[in-house]
């Protein structure tokens, strides 16, 4: 077969690379020219896309893991339509489409964003999932495409890439199919100075379909991508390649990052016959990849996703998912039942309400995808009308993630970016350190994904310090765009829940207490109680009729303690006004206005939070008083704990008078 148009492709593709990071003076280029020959059998073959229409919901996705090598991606993108040639020459510039790692929402025809190794690899894995799963709803003729993830040794070393391949293997994700760079380098040398996996072995244990192939020969190429796409099993391609290949550097690690030497860059023009000015293709060439663009537009024409097979109401039923709308019931089925919880007033932890809750939404919202990291009982994330999803079925709506915190928060992430399903999962709030980084690119990504984060505190009790977070919430409520909410009763639980599905661009974070807690809302008797008081972020939740002397602000189970030490330093005659902050962030987003009629007045500010202090002082002052953590926990009953650390109304009502006291005195 005559290959001479793939390798013209195929160098271009290298060129461009090499171009854009000479005139950056920045990027790693040696993976672009190692991987151009498989990225472009990819595209110009198999690929399934259309530049005119980048978010046609039928198209296959393309994650590139290794998003160091973002310029491979970059030069395809402009070979093929999606960006001008003076993107590429801003490559890593401020403003421009084409940062260092690729981000989605950023670059037309980028999928996810890839910087930390492995995330990219997962997200496909929750992709794929998607896939399958909205195929069982709405029919493979209207979905029906594949994942194709591209990923390096550095992905397949981070622990999350076992993980997140023993789910997709465990559930035979046959549209699944990874391009492994098998080029046996790391920035520190040859692989082998830190590994001696045998890969191929290792992926047939998770299940996996498993070939190895010449990375640079376009026919085994062809073929491997043939046999996956046959394939009952997710497949992994070993692309054996030369990082830096045409180089000098070549299959050295120097090859890996940094730019090349004027000399080197002129010896491969010389040695490929590319005799042409930095950023020019030959017009041959271009039109060559745009001919592969026009062969994928016509496969969309054919299988578009307002497919005529879909019935009208599931038509409408998919366009309202992909629109992110919620249904037209929702809100009443909430006001009922948010009426209900002030009727009964419950006494029930807030893992407990969030569960009750849960379970009204996601009857009437399919596109709530359930989950755990092998914790659902105590997460009360699936309810009695759910079924698992299984290799065998996918009509379910709970996905049983096993012991995988990182791999769930990451396969989130790429259903959400798939698009028809809005996930939720959950762990133990202590776990957040394993979802971390993948809460972060849900964060920087703007998708809507929900992480339920059970046993928030010490109250978590006998499991001791190991289980109980302490700087988490901290931690969490640093990431920008990160929604976190704790919860105080089973009404802020249910207006919390409200505002997240509203949050169309932002992740949410609900950290749920194991313990019981008492119904905190009947101490607020000033509005009318269907009135949304959690969207303010903090609300006056117990006024003080009288002299305010102290504000005491709370979250969580420990509003009942602000509660309990107001009464108290009442009967002392010492006004008091509690105010209880579901969400930080929403506080923060509200009204100059809003926020000085809660913070701007003479008070001794109080700050009550079985976690560290860490942020407080921002809304208590640096003279505030701080009633929280600050060590790790102990183990013992969780009330016992409470006591031990000082967490409770007496200790809050005797540093408030000697607060006083030292005033009075001074």
């Amino acid at each position: 077969m005559n290959h001479l148009p793939l390798e013209s492709m195929a160098n271009a593709v290298r060129f461009l690379s090499i171009d854009a990071a000479q005139k950056a003076n920045s990027g790693h280029p040696g993976m672009p020219l190692g991987m151009a020959d498989v990225a472009t059998v990819l595209f110009a073959k198999y690929l399934n896309h259309n530049p005119d229409d980048c978010k046609w919901f039928n198209r296959d996705r393309f994650v590139l893991s290794n998003g160091h090598g973002s310029m491979l991606l970059y030069s395809i993108l402009y070979l093929t339509g999606y960006i001008n040639i003076d993107e590429l020459k801003n490559f890593r510039q401020l403003g421009s489409k084409t940062p260092g790692h690729p981000e989605s929402g950023l670059t037309p025809g980028v999928e996810a964003t890839t910087g930390p190794l492995g995330q990219g690899f997962a997200a496909s894995v929750g992709m794929a999932l998607a896939e399958s799963i909205l195929k069982e709803q709405f029919g493979d003729n209207s979905i029906n495409h594949y994942t194709y993830v591209m990923l390096g040794d550095g992905c397949l070393m981070e622990g999350i890439s076992h993980e997140a391949a023993s789910l997709a293997g465990h559930l035979k994700l046959n549209k699944l199919i990874a391009l492994f760079d098998d080029n046996g380098i790391s920035i520190d040398g040859t692989t082998n100075l830190s590994c001696s996996d045998n890969v191929e072995k290792r992926f047939s244990a998770y299940g996996w379909n498993v070939n190895k192939i010449d990375g640079h020969n376009f026919n085994s190429i062809s073929l491997a991508i043939e046999q996956a796409q046959k394939s009952e099993k997710p497949s992994l391609i070993c692309c054996k390649t030369i990082i830096g290949k045409f180089s000098s550097r070549a299959g050295t690690s120097s090859a890996h990052s940094g730019t090349f030497t004027e000399k080197d860059i002129k010896q491969m023009r010389e040695k490929l016959n590319w005799n042409y000015e930095p950023f020019h293709v030959p017009e041959d060439v271009k039109n060559a990849w745009m001919e592969t663009a026009e062969r994928a537009k016509q496969n969309r024409n054919s299988v578009s996703f307002q497919c005529q097979a879909l019935e009208s109401s599931e038509s409408k039923e998919l366009q309202r998912r992909l629109d992110k709308r919620l249904p037209d019931n929702i809100d009443n089925d909430l006001a009922n039942l948010k009426k209900q919880i002030h009727e009964t007033m419950p006494n029930e932890a807030t893992r407990s309400s969030f569960g009750r809750i849960m379970e009204l939404l996601t009857q009437s919202m399919p596109e709530l995808i359930g989950g755990s990291a092998d914790l659902t009982g105590s997460n009360y994330t699936k309810y009695k009308h759910m079924k698992a999803i299984n290799s065998d079925n996918y009509s379910g709506s709970y996905v049983h993630y096993g012991v995988r915190e990182h791999a769930m928060a990451t396969c989130m992430n790429g259903m959400a970016l798939h698009g028809g399903i809005l996930p939720y999962g959950g762990t133990f709030l202590v776990f957040s350190d394993y979802c971390r980084p993948a809460i972060r690119l849900s964060a920087l990504m703007k998708q809507q994904v929900i992480y339920v984060m059970t046993h928030d505190s010490i109250g978590v009790g006998e499991d001791g310090p190991t289980h109980q977070p302490i700087e988490h919430l901290a931690s969490l409520r640093a990431i920008p765009n990160l929604y976190v909410f704790r919860t105080a009763d089973a009404v802020e639980t249910l207006e919390c829940i409200s505002i997240a599905l509203e949050k169309k661009e932002s992740p949410a974070l609900f950290a749920l207490s194991r313990q019981n807690v008492n119904y905190m809302r009947k101490f607020h008797s000033d509005v009318d109680q269907s009135a949304n008081l959690s969207k303010f972020g903090a609300y006056i939740l117990c006024e003080c009729p009288e002299k305010l002397e102290v504000t005491i602000f709370a979250t969580g189970s420990e509003v009942e303690i602000a509660v309990e030490a107001r009464k108290k330093l009442h009967e002392k005659g010492i006004g008091t006004r509690v105010v209880s902050i579901p969400s930080w962030r929403l506080f923060d987003e509200q009204s100059g206005e809003y926020k000085k009629a809660i913070l701007n007045n003479d008070s001794i500010k109080v700050a009550i939070e079985a976690g560290s202090e860490m942020g407080w002082h921002k809304y208590i002052g640096s003279n505030g008083i701080f009633i929280g953590m600050k060590s790790f926990g102990e183990s013992a009953p969780y009330k016992t704990l409470y006591e031990h650390f000082n967490i409770s109304a007496d200790h809050v009502v005797k540093c408030v008078c000697e607060k006083l006291a030292y005033i009075h005195c001074s």
